[in-house]
């Protein structure tokens, strides 16, 4: 009987597939018949530096990949993926390689390629054509070890919507970026100044190999981003004329159909706009499918605005009586002033008090430097600088996120962070003086201003450092044991509280392993304690006063 059913499902499953009308997704390819095709032509000078014409990616000894590219949006495609090659195809596995994973069956991994071509159907319709030949190129070296997923053409597009698919599926509170902006009187010299944590987390060998990536188009403006192999979208990023785009997740739905990726848009935005009002146009014109803060800096305004958008709604926060502006996860502008959804994530998540955090420590500062900037990023404290543990998501510092970064558009500086998390020295790059003569060729030598870095953390000497370090491994032999119904010592257990014992999740987690072992009076003690942290969401609160409530039925 389960036979048939299945079989039935998997008839009726296949029938919406194929009727939906993903025929001409599958088959749409960009028009690449003006841009030049030209294989690139790779110069090896190490293992850590390439070069082609003026064209070059070298690793610095702070452990950044520098990346410089040029050309046609076909040529840029075809010489990052070829001068990426062996990152790009490293990231895709880390990305893809959890597929086979969660889909060990073949049958399954078949339906889910045919989903995915259906619910990515209008993403094509959604995306400027010269993004998707730039995507062409880099496409054309991607691994053919996921071609059961989808052709390395289209697998490459939809991994530009994984950011947002991650953040809609997931509710949007697993990680929460902060950003924030000061100018006029609240900064040292007047100017502006932005700093942001990028807290997408998709495992450390995810973030090993970051890229400082600095593009020369043909068409539009010259600008960076700090990406990952594989990607041509922006998640933040400052262009020639000092405007820049950082993003926040806000609360969303789960979508219906992808349609533009918001890396996609911050890069258009990133790409034509030189000032605030032509950011606002063409964030107006495109269909986005899930909600996001844009934070956007211009050097010609000499001020920030963050631009909300979100699949029914669009709206833009300024504010004309201060000379600060901070972001977090929640929307703030008056188009969302009556959004539930909004409501309910500004009660319910972390966002709020990240928020008020950032109010904290921007107030406890006259005059903002972009060192002091970078020290409010690497802060780990919680509301009134209580400890609420490492790796807390209330903290700004969540010692997890891919990138800090830091602008200073009317100087064109931008400072971003190294290895590991935000602790390591924030790398110093000037704009100007990069694209200053786009046609000199690349030696493959640093693009960054060492003279102008910021130290690293002294957090990373203490025993602190290392404790924290040690209980991220220590945390998921524990997970292992709760899901593998395994027998752990109690000095393990003991040592494994002393490790981070502030953080509300050592003692959760620990309840959670006695109470699976049936050693009731113990977990009842660790859910006790891990009640006194400041846990992170009201639904994790929740949860823990849920097995309190459990266990003491058990007593009475």
């Amino acid at each position: 009987m389960y036979r048939i059913k299945w079989i039935v499902y998997v008839t009726v499953l296949l029938g919406l597939f194929s009727s939906c009308g993903i025929s001409k997704s599958l088959k749409d390819r960009p028009n690449i018949g003006y841009y030049n095709a030209k294989i690139p032509e790779i110069t090896k000078t190490s293992d850590t530096s390439f070069t082609s014409s003026n064209n070059s990616l070298t690793k610095n000894k702070q452990g950044l990949w520098e990346l410089y590219v040029s050309g046609d949006p076909l040529q840029r495609g075809l010489i990052t993926g070829a001068l990426t090659e062996d990152l790009f195809r490293q990231q895709e596995a880390i990305f893809l390689s959890k597929v086979e994973e969660l889909v060990p069956s073949k049958t399954k991994r078949y339906l889910l390629r045919k989903f995915l071509a259906w619910y990515n159907r209008k993403m094509y319709r959604n995306i400027p054509e010269e993004i998707k030949a730039e995507i062409w190129g880099l496409s054309r070296y991607a691994s053919q070890k996921f071609n059961y997923l989808a052709d390395p053409y289209a697998r490459v597009l939809y991994l530009h919507g994984a950011h947002d698919i991650g953040h809609a599926l997931q509710d949007l509170a697993l990680v929460g970026c902060s950003s924030f902006a000061v100018w006029g009187n609240k900064s040292e010299d007047g100017s502006l100044i932005l700093g942001r944590n990028f807290d997408f987390y998709a495992g450390d060998d995810f973030a090993k190999n970051k890229i400082v990536f600095f593009v020369d188009p043909t068409e539009g403006h010259k600008f960076m981003s700090v990406t990952w192999a594989g990607m041509t979208g922006v998640v933040s990023g400052m262009n020639e004329h000092g405007l820049t785009v950082t993003i926040n997740a806000g609360k969303s739905k789960i979508p219906l159909v992808a349609k533009t990726p918001i890396s996609i848009l911050t890069r258009e935005i990133l790409q034509y706009s030189a000032t605030l009002e032509e950011a606002v146009s063409i964030a107006k014109k495109r269909q986005v499918f899930v909600s996001e803060s844009i934070l956007v800096g211009s050097a010609r305004d000499k001020k920030a605005m963050v631009i909300e958008v979100s699949p029914h709604n669009f709206g833009v926060y300024e504010v004309p009586n201060s000379n600060q502006l901070i972001c977090s996860n929640h929307f703030q502008s008056d188009a969302y002033a009556e959004d539930k959804n909004n409501q309910k994530h500004i009660f319910e998540s972390h966002s709020k008090y990240r928020y008020e955090r950032m109010e904290e420590l921007l107030g406890d500062h006259n005059k903002i430097s972009p060192e002091i900037a970078v020290d409010i990023l690497r802060n780990k404290q919680g509301l009134m600088d209580s400890d609420i543990g490492y790796g807390n998501e209330k903290a700004l510092n969540q010692l997890l996120a891919h990138h800090g970064i830091v602008f200073k558009p009317e100087q064109r500086l931008v400072w971003v962070s190294s290895n590991p998390y935000q602790l390591g020295e924030f790398v110093a790059y000037d704009l100007s003086k990069i694209f200053k003569d786009s046609l000199n060729p690349r030696s493959g030598s640093a693009l960054s201003i060492p003279t102008k870095n910021i130290e690293k953390d002294s957090f990373l000497y203490t025993k602190a450092y290392q404790d924290y370090e040690k209980y991220r491994i220590e945390i998921d032999k524990i997970k292992q044991a709760v899901a593998d119904n395994k027998h752990l010592t109690p000095e393990f257990l003991e040592e494994f509280k002393s490790l981070n014992p502030e953080f509300w999740e050592t003692h959760y987690w620990t309840g959670l392993y006695n109470y699976h072992q049936k050693y009731y009076r113990a977990a009842l003690n660790n859910f006790m304690e891990a009640s006194t942290k400041e846990i992170t969401t009201v639904p994790e609160k929740a949860m823990v006063h849920s097995y309190i409530r459990r266990l003491k039925r058990k007593f009475k």
